[in-house]
């Protein structure tokens, strides 16, 4: 279950909404820019169960490191050893990355909680103990070896390797001024103990999504173009690409996408099935100088002879692929999964203008054998600060649970999030040497490309069926993937660099139990990092008991200022939509709400409805965010956009009403009322529709 959207099947499902789910976890604040992860069992040296940025390992080198401190101090039963042990720990804090930064400045010691600084403090009340009076009360006359705080005074000249706090600063004050920091709702500070912050209150979600439909067709991606402007691009499945042109919102006029003309056809490489066909477009982040355009398909090689691609099932990963089951009548590694890079014909210099592709390929950047014919994926992304080319791939299918293994298998790709560089083409000899999948470089950053037992690419691993990521146009760190689930549960993720999400040792943050052994699996499940969102699939969908999530967006548009900094993600079969919020900001407590959702009955078409008001999405495909940052939903019924909340009588405080104009309607319109009543009508019904959904579940 649970692989991406079935754009060919036509049945539309009536599904009833089940009640709210709330997850919160945690964000990748550790100093190496990893995720915190759950322990699996509490640092025996260092006071952290839980959530920790440390595993064993790195709690065995603390106190080894303590040990010769403690060697040399020859003070290991004083009180200041005890403080300098808390704060040499505070590295295993999940707000260690907080802790040790100041800015962009890394710190060798914490921020250290200094009640003289006023702040609206949102740490626990033990903060409210001036620890850095303490550290300094303690520790001021105390020779330390290698001192840390001597190292923060690195312009001072120090004769010796012991030295005071006495004789680093003058007194107190300088000591928890250049130290010193108070907790807030912008940052953390360390009181000796791992940092906890109070439960506050999370702020309601908002009353309700207004869409509008403005385009009819089914599309799985749409990417804003490049220059600025009202257009994006938007391709379906069967292989076609097409230029779009946006109306202005209020206009009451759908978007022009003549599908007759497309930008770039490629249904004669494409194969197209219910889990196959054109996944994934891109543009290059210097679009509009050199025209460069990529596209992620599936072909078939008994249809195409350009089809042509090693196996992923091979010695390298343990695998025989005369020995592999199929799924389908074909042979394993019919399929394969490509990307190709294209150019725009353009007239004149300037590649924005061009309102076509050539269809012959630049360059096969990659090309891989699929072992079955489900999972594999297949969005790709430019990184919004790294310009590397992020490449989304599933565990490739077969009967259930990744029999293979390939998710967590180092050596594999399938089940894995990586990360190339297309600008910079290595020689054929490169490629070789490295075991590459075709014309790319691996970035020098990449977190595994020292490690002979990964493959460089691998920029995250442990994935499903990612199936739609995101950067947040805001906070560019912040990576989010949706990845399908199995049996139970359908997960949201913060990607990063590095990290392992689990598949198949876990189904979000539950251990699954797999029929068949591991295969080629190095890796330690204490860091494993969990969901930060997700839904059981019974929540969703008790009449299915099945559910497949699709990944959305952050949205940043102020059409609806309530909506503003909640991640909007969706169900395909569901036809469902949630809200997360992250709260408080940067502090990686995330917590999502199931959203009501209408159509404005000034829709430039008509929506299609289930009962009297309620918009038939049928499935949802994907969504889309343009050079506005407003958000879209690509739909089986068609493409929807959000609109100011007012238009379907959805209350938000944030709202300005002031010198809005009212939409001339269409004459589709005009001629459609979703409540053949009044607005406060529409808010009634939608009110008590969900309020006697929520009573049924009880």
């Amino acid at each position: 279950m649970g692989g991406r959207p079935v754009p060919v099947l036509t049945t539309t499902l009536v599904i009833l909404f089940l009640s709210l789910l709330s997850l919160s976890a945690s964000e990748p604040l550790c100093t190496d820019s990893r995720a915190p992860f759950n322990l699996t069992t509490p640092l025996t040296f260092c006071p952290y169960n839980g959530t920790s940025c440390c595993n064993s390992t790195q709690d065995v080198q603390l106190q080894k490191q303590l040990q010769k401190l403690f060697q040399a101090m020859n003070v290991s039963d004083s009180p200041c050893a005890s403080i300098i042990k808390s704060i040499l720990c505070a590295r295993c804090d999940q707000f260690s990355a907080e802790l040790f930064t100041v800015g962009t400045t890394p710190r060798l010691v914490p921020v250290l909680c200094n009640s003289t600084v006023s702040a609206n403090s949102s740490q626990s009340s033990q903060a409210q103990d001036d620890y850095c009076s303490k550290v300094w009360d303690t520790c001021q006359n105390v020779s330390i070896y290698n001192s840390p705080f001597a190292q923060t005074q690195a312009k001072l000249q120090v004769d010796s390797n012991f030295t005071k706090l006495a004789d680093l600063y003058k007194e107190k004050t300088d000591f928890c001024n250049a130290l010193g920091g108070a907790s807030s709702t912008d940052a953390v500070c360390y009181d000796g103990v791992p940092v906890m912050l109070n439960s506050t209150v999370v702020p309601s979600p908002p009353s309700g999504l207004c869409l509008e439909r403005i385009g009819n067709g089914s599309y799985l991606n749409m990417v804003a173009h490049p220059d600025g402007s009202n257009r994006a691009f938007f391709s379906n499945q069967e292989g076609y690409i097409f230029l779009a042109t946006i109306p202005d919102m209020g206009s009451g006029k759908t978007m022009d996408l003549d599908e007759s003309n497309p930008f770039l056809d490629l249904t004669d490489e494409v194969h197209f099935d219910i889990e196959f066909g054109l996944m994934g477009i891109a543009f290059h982040p210097n679009f509009i100088q050199n025209g460069r355009l990529f596209a992620s398909f599936n072909c078939d090689k008994s249809e195409w002879p350009g089809c042509t691609g090693r196996c992923s099932c091979n010695s390298d990963v343990n695998c025989d692929p005369s020995k592999l089951p199929s799924d389908t009548k074909t042979a394993p590694c019919q399929f394969q999964s490509v990307v190709a890079e294209y150019s725009t014909n353009s007239s004149g210099s300037d590649p924005s203008t061009a309102t076509s592709a050539k269809p012959t390929e630049v360059r096969r950047i990659f090309t891989m054998g699929l072992p079955f014919t489900s999972h594999h994926a297949g969005q790709i992304l430019f990184g919004p600060t790294d310009g590397y080319l992020y490449f989304m791939m599933g565990d490739g299918g077969g009967t259930s649970g990744d029999p293979y293994n390939f998710s967590q298998n180092t050596k594999s790709l399938l089940g894995k999030i990586m990360r190339l560089d297309v600008d910079n083409i290595p020689s054929v000899e490169e490629i070789n040497k490295l075991g590459l999948w075709g014309n790319y470089s691996v970035p020098k950053d990449n977190p595994f490309v020292a490690d002979a037992a990964f493959q460089p690419e691998i920029y995250a691993l442990g994935m499903r069926n990612p199936w739609r990521c995101s950067f947040d146009s805001v906070r560019p760190t912040y990576f989010i993937c949706a990845d399908v689930g199995q049996d139970q549960y359908e997960e949201v993720d913060l990607i990063t660099k590095g990290g392992n999400y689990g598949w198949r040792i876990f189904e979000g943050p539950e251990r699954f139990a797999s029929p068949t052994s591991a295969t080629n699996s190095s890796v330690n499940s204490s860091d494993f990092i969990f969901p930060i969102m997700g839904y059981t699939h019974s929540q969703v969908n008790k009449v299915l008991g099945s559910a497949s999530i699709t990944g959305g967006y952050f949205y940043r548009s102020q059409t609806d200022p309530c909506m503003y900094g909640r991640y909007l993600f969706g169900d395909l079969y569901a036809g469902a939509i949630w809200a997360g919020i992250e709260h408080p900001e940067d502090s990686g407590n995330y917590t999502s709400d199931q959203i009501p959702f209408s159509c404005a009955k000034d829709s430039p078409i008509k929506c299609d409805t289930q009962g009297s008001f309620l918009p038939s999405l049928g499935y949802i495909f994907s969504f889309g965010e343009d050079n506005k940052k407003d958000v879209y939903i690509l739909a089986r019924s068609g493409v929807y956009r959000v609109v100011r909340p007012s238009r379907c009588s959805y209350t938000c405080s944030k709202e300005n009403l002031t010198d809005i104009a009212s939409p001339s309607p269409t004459p589709s319109s005009q001629a459609y009322s979703m409540t053949q009543g009044s607005n406060s009508l529409v808010f009634i019904a939608t009110t008590l529709w969900f309020a006697l959904l929520l009573l049924g579940q009880l």
